[in-house]
């Protein structure tokens, strides 16, 4: 590890939203963390064409979007946000379209910041390609390079966060969550994903540090989102998902590790985790990001939040207006209803994020996780551990062992058929060798994804 993290740097009473320890500013005098929850606007194309003669109506979409949304931020004095690109995949295997994407939206920006005085910043998230067939190599090769291109002069051209979901260790951990094989989740997660998070991370930081933008942060967005969205529509156990939240964490922490400051992705709601440990600041959706996936955690997301995002939303046509345009309105509210109550003072801040908190935890395992409370004991069991493999190992235990305990308090809802994966997931954790090369050499003899190629990760 480059950083090291090992103690919890909150306690309860300071852990809270709009507030982080270390915040991020940007040269134009945006602040995330320190005091404001901001919104972070995140947007995509309509169902639409995208290739060599629809990409100047694809720009065109993109700097309408961000002018409507800037245009509506001004009309509800937002006192600053961060718009988020994630590009599509056609942007990102062509490095020079998603980088005049990212050239077209920050000037929009821009010229609201000259004219209105309205601060803004852009994060850049290119889609992770190498999750395709072709790929050769995690760490090098036409796929890496494709994204690194994008990162450097996305950067140039605008960008002032850089981020990504990656998929180090997906390969074999979409298997893992359709099986609930949590030994192969902890090898995905705590192995193969720390791994690759410790190369990416690293490569990141150094282009964010030679053209002096941020290096921000994953999420394990493709692993426990992916959980999450399986275990509401009742495919795998709510508990299952829970445990797999709470392990994705230190895979997380890596980026933090090799030099990333936040604030972290909206998307991976492990960044609670995140800024219980690390301190930055941390981007959070909740009901706003409905347009995108439902989940059981649509007020407790906010609860120590630094930005407020809406996920991904489509640049449709609605009653009110664009799409976009629509949800920076709910965003914006959202976050005045919270600054206000930081205006009124620390007590009617811990107030208003219980009542986000004691909203949700109780109806589902997975807001459970993400109570404050619950989130600086688990942080601190996760930093026991000596190293990713340990404590990937340690944040299943500790999460299945807060979870039954507060099932027999009667402080979650947990099904009675759900109730024996708590034991069933236990016993198979620790069964795990201690010795992460073993581990390692059983899992790929055992391997029965199609997708994992052991020496794309020069195993």
């Amino acid at each position: 590890m480059g950083k090291e993290f090992n103690k919890v740097l909150y306690d309860l009473d300071s852990f809270v939203y709009g507030k982080s320890l270390y915040p991020v500013k940007l040269k134009n005098g945006l602040e995330i963390g320190g005091g404001l929850i901001l919104p972070e606007l995140n947007f995509t194309l309509p169902n639409m064409l995208f290739n060599e003669s629809t990409f100047p109506k694809v720009i065109e979409q993109y700097r309408s979007i961000i002018d409507e949304a800037c245009k509506r931020a001004v009309e509800l004095s937002v006192p600053g946000f961060v718009a988020e690109v994630e590009l599509l995949p056609d942007a990102t295997y062509r490095p020079e379209w998603g980088i005049e994407i990212t050239k077209v939206v920050r000037e929009v920006m821009y010229e609201y910041e000259q004219k209105h005085q309205l601060k803004s910043g852009l994060r850049l998230t290119p889609v992770d390609i190498r999750e395709d067939l072709n790929s050769e190599h995690m760490w090098h090769g036409e796929f890496w390079d494709k994204i690194m291109r994008i990162f450097e002069e996305g950067a140039k051209a605008g960008a002032d966060f850089l981020s990504i979901e990656s998929i180090g260790g997906k390969d074999v951990h979409d298997e893992a969550i359709m099986y609930c094989n949590i030994k192969q989740s902890i090898f995905g997660l705590g192995v193969l994903g720390c791994m690759d998070m410790k190369r990416l991370w690293g490569s990141i930081t150094e282009i964010a540090e030679k053209t002096g933008t941020v290096s921000a942060g994953d999420t394990a967005c493709g692993f426990a989102n992916t959980a999450m969205v399986l275990a509401d529509r009742g495919y795998i156990p709510k508990v299952f998902a829970a445990v797999i939240r709470v392990l994705a964490v230190v895979r997380s922490l890596v980026a933090y590790e090799e030099g990333a400051v936040g604030p972290h992705k909206d998307c991976g709601y492990e960044g609670v985790y995140i800024k219980a440990i690390t301190g930055t600041p941390i981007s959070m959706e909740g009901k706003t990001s409905a347009c995108a996936h439902l989940s059981p955690v649509g007020n407790i997301a906010a609860a120590v939040a630094d930005l407020w995002s809406n996920e991904s939303v489509q640049n449709l046509k609605l009653l009110g207006g664009m799409a976009p345009t629509v949800y920076m309105e709910q965003l914006a509210y959202d976050c005045r209803l919270m600054n206000t109550a930081t205006k009124k003072g620390h007590s009617a801040v811990l107030l208003l994020r219980d009542l986000l908190t004691d909203s949700d935890s109780y109806y589902d395992p997975q807001a459970y996780v993400l109570r404050p409370d619950v989130v600086l004991k688990l942080s601190a069991e996760i930093l026991k551990g000596k190293d990713h493999f340990e404590r990937t190992k340690l944040a299943g235990l500790a999460a299945i062992r807060v979870l039954r305990e507060a099932y027999e308090n009667k402080e979650v809802l947990i099904s009675e058929r759900e109730v024996p994966w708590l034991d069933m997931l236990q016993n198979e954790i620790e069964s795990i060798p201690a010795d992460v090369n073993v581990f390692t050499q059983e899992m790929i003899e055992g391997n029965t994804s199609a997708k994992f190629e052991p020496k794309k990760y020069d195993l």
